[in-house]
């Protein structure tokens, strides 16, 4: 099976052709083949998703520009190794009572944060653990010792990570160092679409309840 490593930010992504141009944000591209070991893990972050090719001809941009508040984007990042970080993902993975915003997240802060918070448009990392309802975990920032890089509140991440970082609609914001888990309605995650799909299964299945342990370390 395949690893991905799904980190954005100063290492600029690569992301797949797509017809649907409004999932795609910046214009310089450049073309790029990358093959896939078959013995590692499938995983998937709050800004992409697998392509069904283990081998693709991808592109690169300058920004993230994934867009996926219109729509899901078919993404494969090039094999990086993984550190054993399973003392993160169970600590992450530690009961929280959770509060239900109008908008179906729900949230629950595990450490309030004491550093400023987020900023719309503002380029930001943060690491974090996505979890399925059963518990069986999907991807994690840790497994790859370098967080998540992203621009908040401008669509590049899912919309429930927009809103349970930067706050609103019954959510406080998050501060920098803080720690929250997140609980995503399907419309708020990867919808009916769900991710990672290929032949008939999918890592993320579709009208899938997700669940996000994020640890907002502050701006990039």
């Amino acid at each position: 099976m395949f690893s991905l490593p799904f980190s954005v930010g100063t290492h600029i992504p690569k992301i797949l052709t797509t017809p649907n141009p409004k999932l795609l944000t910046t214009k310089h591209v450049e073309k790029t083949v990358i093959k896939f070991s078959n013995k590692k893990q499938k995983t998937i972050s709050p800004i992409e998703q697998l392509n069904e090719d283990p081998k693709v001809l991808l592109k690169r941009r300058e920004a993230v520009g994934f867009g996926l508040r219109f729509g899901l984007v078919d993404v494969l990042l090039q094999l990086l190794p993984q550190p054993n970080s399973s003392e993160a993902v169970e600590a992450a993975a530690a009961p929280c009572e959770l509060t239900v915003s109008p908008s179906g997240l729900a949230f629950c802060d595990k450490v309030v944060g004491k550093g400023p918070e987020a900023v719309k448009g503002q380029l930001i990392k943060a690491h974090y653990v996505g979890r399925l309802e059963n518990g069986k975990v999907f991807d994690s920032s840790y497994n790859r010792g370098k967080p998540l890089t992203f621009r908040i509140g401008v669509g590049e991440v899912i919309k429930g990570w927009d809103q349970g970082i930067l706050g609103g609609d019954g959510v406080p914001p998050m501060l920098a160092g803080g720690k929250r888990t997140l609980r995503l309605p399907p419309e708020l995650g990867y919808g009916v679409r769900g991710a990672g799909c290929k032949g008939g299964s999918c890592i993320i299945p579709p009208d899938s309840v997700l669940l996000f342990d994020v640890e907002f370390i502050g701006k990039a």
